[in-house]
């Protein structure tokens, strides 16, 4: 057979798979318009490889360029729904048609989760869904509204209400108040779930629940479990906070030279007991330059009060900091949202409603609980890890407060009381390839596996926002408890059992899977019965 054979042939087959690529498109998109009763119909909201905006739509909300490579698998098709119409056709075209379903509010899921699969999938893309409405201290805020949305509407409305939450202003509600959603005033007013009153999910036959009608078993799962085990959430009612009028921030650096190692080590014994309106962050930083080799920190605060209320209390429980008067800038709380994303004091409010970061970048996150302070010795010996490694960094963000008040079993994020502090350890990464994301990925799982005797065990807890696929799996989302009890209890500990018996009773068939859904009761009968 001749070259010019091999090539006609070669055309041909290319031509039938686009022709089954089309029919595929065609007879899936008919099952969505006959499924869906809205206006603007759902094939104005629907997105398939062949249309030229399925690119920009699949990528506009990737946060992690880990997963914009040309080997990432990408969904058969993309919905973005305006109505819940579009969401209830979508959760019966992809039963139909044996998929998967992704489901997408800000696209911050660290490893990908709410918009990669090795099975077939299809990506239900929230944000189209983002009003909020702040009224009489509550607030009613869909899913696909971003942190910084929710907090201008609520500026816009009071100067003295705030709500607890992230610090990154694009970060997507969804994602962020089903993982729990914490923030730099948890420890005077809790999580954001702590602070949920009522939310509204679509479930796996397409029923529109209420906290009513859905029931408490079901409202506490979705508060702290990553909610896309149990359904869509399509938004949250939320109980807005009192903050003063004047709240006081600051950022203050030191290195080893400025005698880091104890001041981090003092730290450790205040953090969690201060004053619960002051939040005192440390981002830990190796510096690696060609005749100094340190650790920088940065000591970033938030207090719910004025500037000479801050220095007499810190005088009297943290003096090693040395933190003057003229190093604190007093401002509105919502003006320290903008502080803490690091925009200089003035920058309008605007910046709130720009729902694309201000940079992308290639990264891994893990994260631990520290639950005995670590002592200056091995303080120095993570200093020399650090330094070792070059790139992983840790921020230290401290409990206590509120957050020791709320018993575990109160939601099913159950990191309360007897943790002083969360680890966060973060690498990022600029080169494209398998050599710089390999590299990068053993520089933080060797410091991560570096920190083994220091942090909480039986289980190892890691939080779930900080999403982790390298503490466990299901295979393919085909979940069972086997596999799941190894990463669940490291989210949830004892509340990973009560979250299987929920996602049983609601969700049986195991419809809303993932590589770290929640599993169904069944597979663990499985298992127990072996």
């Amino acid at each position: 057979m001749g070259f010019q054979s091999l090539v006609i042939i070669f055309l041909l087959c290319i031509s039938m798979a686009n022709s089954d690529h089309l029919k595929q498109n065609k007879i899936i998109l008919q099952c969505l318009t006959d499924h869906s009763i809205a206006s603007p119909s759902i094939s104005s909201v629907t997105f398939f490889p062949t249309d030229p905006s399925f690119t920009s739509t699949l990528q506009s909300y990737i946060r992690n360029l880990r997963f914009t490579s040309t080997t990432t698998l990408k969904p058969l098709f993309i919905v973005v729904p305006s109505h819940v119409s579009h969401i209830q056709a979508s959760i019966i075209c992809c039963k139909t048609h044996g998929l998967e379903m992704r489901i997408r509010s800000g696209g911050h899921d660290y490893d990908g989760l709410s918009y990669v699969s090795k099975a077939p999938f299809m990506i239900l893309d929230l944000f189209n869904l983002r009003s909020v409405s702040v009224d009489n201290g509550t607030a009613w805020v869909e899913s696909g509204a971003t942190l910084g949305e929710l907090f201008y509407a609520i500026s816009q409305k009071s100067k003295t209400y705030g709500f607890p939450a992230g610090v990154c202003p694009t970060v997507g509600v969804g994602g962020h108040f089903s993982g729990g959603g914490y923030g730099n005033m948890m420890r005077k007013f809790g999580l954001s779930v702590d602070n949920v009153i009522d939310a509204k999910l679509v479930d796996v036959n397409g029923n529109v629940l209420d906290r009513e009608s859905m029931g408490e078993d079901l409202f506490w799962a979705i508060k702290g479990s990553g909610g896309a085990s149990f359904g869509i959430i399509i938004s949250w009612r939320i109980k807005l906070v009192s903050v003063p009028e004047i709240v006081t921030v600051f950022k203050i650096e030191k290195t080893l030279e400025q005698g880091v190692t104890g001041i981090v080590h003092k730290w450790q014994y205040i953090a969690d007991k201060i004053d619960p309106n002051l939040f005192v962050r440390v981002v830990l930083l190796p510096v690696n330059k060609k005749h100094l080799q340190s650790i920088k920190a940065k000591f970033i605060g938030l207090f719910l009060g004025n500037g000479q209320e801050l220095i007499s209390l810190m005088n009297e429980t943290f003096p090693e900091l040395g933190l003057s008067f003229d190093q604190c800038i007093e401002m509105s709380w919502i003006e320290s949202i903008l502080f803490w994303s690091n925009y200089p004091k003035g920058t309008s409010l605007d910046v709130l409603l720009d729902r694309q970061p201000q940079q992308e970048k290639y990264l891994k996150k893990k994260s631990d609980y520290v639950q005995e302070p670590i002592s200056k010795e091995n303080l120095e010996g993570i200093w020399k890890k650090m330094i070792e490694l070059k790139r992983p960094a840790l921020t230290l963000n401290p409990y206590g407060g509120k957050m020791s008040e709320i018993s575990e079993f109160e939601t099913p994020f159950p990191h309360r009381a007897g943790n002083i502090y969360k680890i966060q350890y973060s690498v990022t990464w600029k080169d494209d390839g398998v050599e710089a994301s390999d590299r990068s990925l053993d520089q933080i799982r060797k410091l991560y596996d570096y920190m083994t005797p220091y942090v909480s065990k039986s289980p190892r807890s890691s939080y779930l926002n900080y999403r982790d696929v390298d503490i466990g799996i299901n295979e393919n989302g085909n979940a069972s408890y086997s596999e799941g009890v190894i990463w669940g209890r490291k989210y949830f500990k004892g509340n990973f059992e009560r979250l299987v018996q929920v996602k049983s009773k609601v969700d049986p068939g195991n419809f809303f899977r993932y590589e770290q859904s929640i599993p169904c009761l069944g597979s663990w009968k499985s298992i127990t019965a072996e």
